[in-house]
C-alpha cells in the first residue's frame, strides 16, 4: 500500500481511537517502523496530527477537522444513515438541513422526493438539491464561511426565526456520553439552536465517530431530538437515557 493510501486510513484510526502508535500502525499495515514514522511526520507537517513519543495524537479539540477531510471520512456510514433517514421524510413536507457532510448526504438521498421545500444554511445542500426539480429551495442569509459553504451568525439566526417547518434534519461535530450535541463554532451553535426551536419535529444524523470527538460548544441535548439516526448503537447508558427522553434511535 502506498503512502497516499495509508495516510487517510491512519487519520481514520486516529479519529476513532484518539491516538495511534508506531508499532500498532506498523503491524496494521505490515510495514516497517521507519515507514510509519515517515507517515506520521508527513501528517504532522500537514497539521493533521501532533507527534508524541511512540506515535501521534489528534490536534486540538477546539478546532474542527478541515471540510475536505470531513467529506472523505466515514462516507459509507453517512450514506447509509442518510438513506435510512429519508425513508422517514414524507413527500410534501418542509424541512431544514443544516451545515455538515452528513446532512449533505441526506440531500443526495432526497433526490427522488417530490413536492418538498428545503430550507438550508448550507450552500452545498442547495447546490445538490438543484438537481431535484420537485424540490423548492430556500437559502437563508448570513455570513458565508468559505471553508465549508456554511452560512452563520446573527443574520442567519434571525432569518430562521421567520419560518416554521415540519422537520429539522441536523448534524453536529461531536456527541458526549451525557447525550449533549456539541460543535466548534459558537456562531454555528446559535444557528442550530434556532433551527431546532422552529421545527415541529427534529432528526439528528451522526455516525458513531462523533462519540470519539470533543468540541467546546453545546448545541443542546438528545432529549430535544425525536429520532437519532446513526450507524451503530450508542453506549448502553445513553440508549437508556434516550429511552427515558422518548428519543428514538435508528440504525440502517
Amino acid at each position: 500500500m502506498s503512502q497516499s493510501m495509508r495516510l487517510p486510513e491512519i487519520l481514520n484510526i486516529a479519529r476513532r481511537d484518539g491516538r495511534v502508535t508506531v508499532e500498532g500502525l506498523a503491524a496494521h499495515f505490515d510495514v516497517t517502523l521507519q515507514t510509519i514514522r515517515r507517515d506520521l511526520a508527513e501528517l504532522a507537517n500537514q497539521g493533521k496530527l501532533d507527534r508524541v513519543h511512540g506515535g501521534a495524537v489528534l490536534q486540538s479539540t477546539i478546532a474542527n477537522i478541515g471540510y475536505e477531510d470531513r467529506r472523505g471520512l466515514n462516507d459509507a456510514a453517512k450514506a447509509a444513515i442518510a438513506a435510512r433517514c429519508v425513508r422517514d421524510i414524507p413527500n410534501g413536507c418542509s424541512l431544514f438541513l443544516n451545515i455538515g457532510t452528513t446532512t449533505e448526504a441526506v440531500a443526495h438521498a432526497l433526490m427522488h422526493h417530490r413536492d418538498i421545500m428545503v430550507l438550508t444554511n448550507n450552500m452545498n445542500v442547495a447546490n445538490i438539491l438543484v438537481e431535484n426539480p420537485a424540490c423548492e429551495i430556500i437559502v437563508v442569509g448570513g455570513l458565508l464561511r468559505r471553508s465549508d459553504g456554511g452560512l452563520v451568525g446573527s443574520v442567519t439566526t434571525q432569518a430562521i426565526g421567520q419560518f416554521k417547518f415540519d422537520l429539522a434534519v441536523v448534524s453536529c461535530s461531536a456527541l458526549d456520553l451525557d447525550g449533549d450535541m456539541l460543535d466548534y463554532d459558537i456562531q454555528e451553535v446559535g444557528v442550530s439552536q434556532a433551527i431546532l426551536k422552529q421545527a415541529r419535529r427534529s432528526f439528528l444524523v451522526a455516525d458513531q465517530s462523533k462519540f470519539q470527538r470533543r468540541a467546546p460548544a453545546r448545541i443542546g441535548s438528545l432529549s430535544q431530538i425525536d429520532t437519532f439516526y446513526t450507524d451503530a448503537p450508542p453506549p448502553a447508558a445513553l440508549r437508556d437515557a434516550c429511552r427515558g427522553w422518548g428519543t428514538g434511535i435508528v440504525t440502517p
